[in-house]
């Protein structure tokens, strides 16, 4: 969140930099950038040379939980291997902003965080909490990086972010056996999707899992729907309020989702089961229960895989996925990511940035799975199956429609935070589908106090 270094032209060249950059992503190329082995392990010989730090600790904060803290405390553990420091998870919460915040006014900040918001990123640089990268982390962005990800990671020109995990988040994961029941195929229009949910209700089993007790999962379903219906141009202005959220594009997104949001018959436990829903069980309760599953799909991010892991589903054939359908001419593809910064510069929090910036890093989780890398040289064979690889040449080819959260680019107040702002007024929304412009109006008026307008 915290878009103040995004405003402006700024986000445009930036959006459109990183949809370039992007386009060189596309991993597997035949050298694989020293990317070893690939699907080999981690086993395979180090692209990148760490220092000796046996007896330094370090604290690193991340929003992650559960699946996702699990694998990525794989890729700590080989980072304390080659090193010998001791790294300690600290967890964020959701409201990441607030937690560095008040870390920082108690006088103990966490050594590097892995911050899930561009707009956090200029805030804390404008704070002059963020300590600028080091030669040898610099080096390993340059051979690894588009300029695009380089870009989203800097400040007025200065880099500060490693973006280590990028995800897709226009899909929509599906339980097959469902689906087949049904009688049903994977829908790629609005009203295809609109059609399969009804009919795949009417089988017995309701249709769309939503995770909306956490509010932010609410935020990838509007800017999907805007992303496709409204388009790429709308969509910048709108993120960086140029545009009102009152504007009419805004009420047709809305009026849009109110036609699933509307339907609690179409909602795993209606519109109340929802709000009570946390994302990963959301995920989760779509491919458990053996034959009958409390929902047949949920729209999220590649990194549900990792919640599917945690059943007994298996991906690529229990559990496929589709793309966030389309709305207006073609699906969109919203893209967001974890960038890793220095709160406290040492020897050692400079090393674990080199290391994060390393095809190294990257292939560990990319193993794990539930994660695509926008490191350009890691070899795509690493990815744990076909399912990701195919999430992440989507992602790579979607070119100049693509675009960043947009939520992510708002400031925090407004993007990023439980219990208000944007996250807050979906939540309302959700709960009272027919009242778009009471919608429209707090959303204006958060949105309006936030950027400061």
């Amino acid at each position: 969140m915290g878009g103040a270094g995004l405003r402006g032209a700024g986000v445009v060249a930036v959006v459109a930099t990183m949809a370039l950059g992007l386009a060189a992503c596309g991993g597997g190329s035949s050298s694989g950038g020293g990317s070893g082995g690939g699907g080999k392990g981690v086993g395979t010989a180090p692209t990148v040379q760490l220092p000796k730090l046996g007896g330094q600790r370090l604290q690193v904060a991340a929003v992650w939980t559960g699946a996702e803290r699990e694998n990525f405390t794989k890729v700590l553990a080989e980072f304390e291997k080659r090193t010998g420091a001791k790294v300690d998870f600290v967890p964020s919460g959701d409201d990441m902003a607030g937690f560095i915040g008040s870390k920082i006014a108690g006088g103990g900040p966490p050594d590097v965080a892995m911050l899930p918001q561009v707009g956090v990123v200029n805030e804390f640089a404008q704070k002059g909490w963020l300590k600028p990268l080091g030669a040898d982390a610099k080096a390993q962005l340059a051979k690894n990086f588009s300029k695009g990800w380089r870009d989203l990671g800097a400040h007025k020109g200065t880099e500060y972010g490693v973006y280590f995990k990028a995800s897709n988040k226009s899909l929509v994961w599906y339980n097959t056996k469902v689906f087949r029941n049904a009688g049903v195929t994977e829908p790629r229009t609005w009203p295809q999707f609109l059609k399969t949910a009804e009919t795949i209700s009417e089988s017995g089993v309701e249709p769309v899992s939503v995770g909306g007790s956490d509010g932010w999962p609410l935020t990838d379903w509007f800017e999907n729907v805007y992303l496709s219906q409204a388009g790429p141009a709308k969509y910048d202005l709108l993120t960086k309020h140029d545009i009102k959220w009152t504007d009419p594009s805004v009420k047709q997104a809305l009026t849009t989702l109110g036609q699933l949001f509307g339907r609690k018959e179409l909602l795993a436990g209606g519109s109340s089961g929802a709000l009570q829903t946390d994302f990963p069980t959301s995920v989760t309760q779509a491919f458990s229960g053996g034959d009958t599953p409390k929902a047949a799909m949920v729209s999220s991010a590649d990194y549900a895989e990792a919640n599917i892991a945690q059943t007994k589903a298996k991906v690529g054939t229990d559990a496929k996925v589709f793309p966030f359908p389309a709305v207006g001419a073609k699906s969109p593809v919203v893209t967001g990511g974890d960038v890793a910064v220095v709160l406290k510069d040492s020897r050692a929090a400079q090393a674990l940035l080199t290391f994060l910036a390393s095809t190294d890093a990257a292939r560990i989780w990319a193993q794990a799975g539930g994660f695509i890398s926008p490191n350009k040289e890691l070899d795509q064979a690493a990815y744990a199956d076909g399912v990701m690889r195919k999430i992440a040449k989507e992602l790579i080819a979607a070119g100049d429609g693509f675009r960043f959260d947009m939520s992510d680019q708002a400031p925090a107040s407004f993007g990023g935070k439980p219990g208000q702002g944007e996250w807050k007024d979906l939540q309302d929304f959700l709960k009272n589908p027919e009242d778009v412009a009471g919608t429209q109006a707090q959303l204006e008026k958060d949105a309006a106090k936030a950027f400061g307008h």
